[in-house]
Order: structure tokens, then sequence, then C-alpha cells
């Protein structure tokens, strides 16, 4: 659709206000399809966000159900939700914020069997995994499928963000070639994933508007402690089994 409906003019307008995105980059937004995998601290935040920004289409996609532990980091949700499927509670929360969008829950675990039907006509990816076995799926997948994924990680004080545009940045495997020891709980104060979050939300809102510059080549770590931001390079790795055959 390449129009504006009163309602939407008024709802955004303070976004189309900013020059560089107006009217046009609204229905640019409107007209995009994101899919946020995993909707816990990082990604509940980053749909949080992209709902409220006018992203016409987001795809949730997790298998938890709410426990109270989720409650500091995991702002979509309140205790009347605890025993709820998360997509379920994230689903209501994110309509009743923005009613003219459409949000598809689906509560699956992400494999290397059902991914490909995940990422069946999205634009952009936004990862709010807890794990990177999962994570290196979907990197995969995406690099595959040449479409652009927003990293981001936390544990305890510490966060990380980085963004794949296939063909033309390293991807996550060229920085973890091979999913690392897991943690059985990943310790983490409520406002690392809000940051991080936060950031990838922005990340998925410059892409689709081809605003600015794509967060790539390398990757940043937040230290909350210090609350400091550090960037640090990275190249394609000339081994990455995912991505070092692909030209842009």
């Amino acid at each position: 659709m390449n129009v504006l409906s009163i309602r939407e003019m008024e709802r955004y307008d303070r976004q189309i206000k900013i020059s560089e995105l107006g009217v046009e980059g609204q229905i640019k937004l409107k007209n995009s399809r994101i899919l946020v995998v995993g909707v816990g601290g990082l990604g509940g935040v980053a749909a949080t966000y992209l709902a409220m920004a006018g992203v016409g289409f987001i795809r949730i996609v997790d298998n938890g159900i709410l426990e109270l532990n989720n409650l500091n980091r995991q702002i979509p949700y309140s205790e009347k939700d605890i025993g709820r499927l998360k997509v379920e509670a994230v689903a209501e929360r994110l309509k009743s914020l923005n009613s003219e969008i459409v949000i598809e829950p689906i509560s699956e675990k992400i494999t290397s069997r059902n991914i490909d039907g995940l990422l069946r006509d999205v634009d952009l990816v936004v990862d709010g995994l807890d794990n990177f076995e999962t994570r290196l799926i979907v990197n995969d997948k995406c690099i595959k499928f040449r479409i652009p994924f927003i990293h981001g990680a936390v544990y305890s004080f510490e966060g990380r963000l980085m963004t794949i545009i296939p063909g033309r940045s390293p991807c996550l495997r060229c920085l973890i070639p091979t999913a690392p020891p897991e943690h059985d709980t990943i310790p983490v104060i409520g406002p690392i994933p809000g940051v991080i979050g936060c950031l990838e939300a922005l990340e998925a809102l410059k892409i689709i508007t081809d605003l600015g510059k794509p967060f790539t080549d390398k990757i940043l770590i937040f230290d909350g402690l210090n609350l400091e931001f550090t960037s640090i390079p990275i190249v394609r790795s000339p081994k990455c089994p995912a991505c070092s055959k692909l030209t842009d």
C-alpha cells in the first residue's frame, strides 16, 4: 500500500516530521515484514518498538511460557501473563499498542527443519534468542536467502550488537564458527537487553527505510557497569561455511 490513512498520519506524526524519513519512509515501514526470533528481554523490546514505529507485519516466534523470573527484563509482560505462551501474550500486547498492524504469533522451537518456513516473505530478521546454536541456524539461512539479520546478545552487565547484510558484511559464523558451550541460565540485569533491543529495533528501521549506515563489519560491545560502548572491527572469514562464497 502506497498511502497512509489520516489516522496513520496522526499516529506517526513525530516520525514523519523527520525530514529524512517523511511519508515515503513511513510507507516503507507500513509495507515491511519483519521476523523477531525470540520474544524475551531482547526480542520483546525490539518487537515493541517495531510495532509502535508502524512496521506493517511482525512475525514473532518463541515456544516459551512466561515464568516469574522473566519479569526482571521482559517488558511486554505482566504478572497476569505468568503461565501463558509468550507469543500469545506479546501478540496481545502489541495489538493493544497498534491495532493497525499485523502480528503473527508462532509458538515453535526454531530448528533447521522449520526455519525456511519461518523466513518466508520477510524482509529482515531480529535476533531475540538466548543460545548460539539456534542463532547460527538463523544466520546461515538468512545468508542463503539474502535476508538482513540483526544479532543481539546479553550477559550480566554486557550487551552485544552486530548487523549482517548478506554478501556485503561478515556474518555471525565469521565471528563464532561453531556454537560455544551454553549456560543453563543466563544472568542479566534488566536494562541491558532493553538497551540492545532498542538498538536492534533502530537498526531494523534504518535498513527498512534505507537511512543512515547499518552497523556492519564490526560488533558493538556495551559495558553497562562503566557505561561504555566499544566497536570492534570484524572481517569476513575466507573459510566461513555460510558466507565466504557469497557476493553482493
